[in-house]
This record gives structure tokens, sequence and C-alpha cells, in this order.
């Protein structure tokens, strides 16, 4: 799949009121996350280091001991196993993950969700 368009691919939800769209090649991963205002990414870390760019809204985002407010066109990198949580203050807000290694965490879900139903909820 080297070309794609984000809104034809299946969304799932990985917290309340964020849903994401996955697409993924051999060393990298992408995730089209639309989030609504007031939804929150809580504290978490993860072996896999993450690159990302706001596309729209405002967030409050969390990474070590360091946080700001990020809006349209800021870019984050959180590097692997570093504690980090993201607030929509401003929403909706469309923001683009990259992962790599793959987060075969979220494939698993993700491919276990476009199995299922378009409609399935993840907790």
């Amino acid at each position: 799949m080297p070309f794609l368009q984000p809104d034809d691919l299946p969304k799932m939800e990985v917290f309340p009121g964020s849903l994401a769209s996955l697409a993924a090649g051999e060393n990298i991963m992408l995730s089209f996350l639309d989030m609504a205002e007031g939804s929150i990414v809580p504290e978490h870390s993860h072996p896999h280091e993450q690159a990302g760019l706001v596309l729209q809204g405002r967030l409050k985002f969390r990474l070590g001991d360091e946080e700001r407010v990020t809006g349209p066109g800021e870019a984050f990198i959180v590097p692997p196993n570093v504690v980090h949580r993201v607030e929509v203050v401003e929403g909706p807000a469309k923001v683009l993950d990259i992962f790599s290694p793959l987060r075969e965490d979220y494939l698993q879900r993700y491919n276990e969700h476009t199995q299922t139903s378009g409609t399935t909820k993840w907790g």
C-alpha cells in the first residue's frame, strides 16, 4: 500500500474520544488520530521511538518533566521508554503519530478490530 487516504482507513477507539487509523511498512508505522476536545491519552511509556505532528487543535503535552501546549504545525519526538501524556485542550484535534519499530500491540488490536466490525470500540 504505497499510497493511502487516511480518511478511508478503518478507525478504532484507542482511548475515550480518540480514534486511530493505522498504516504500517516494514519498520515504521503511521497512526492518524482524530481526538475530541477533552480526550486524554493517559500517562504511559513504550519501548518505541515516537514522532508526531499536530495537524489541528491544541494539545497539552507532557513529555518526561516538560509540559507545553502544542498547536498545528508543531512536532514532537518521544524517545523510547519516556513517560508521556496528552490532553486535547482545544478540539477537535488531528495528530499524525509515527512509530519505529512498529507498535505490534496497536497493529494486533487494529487487525482484530477491522476483522470484527467497523463499529467495534476498544476501552
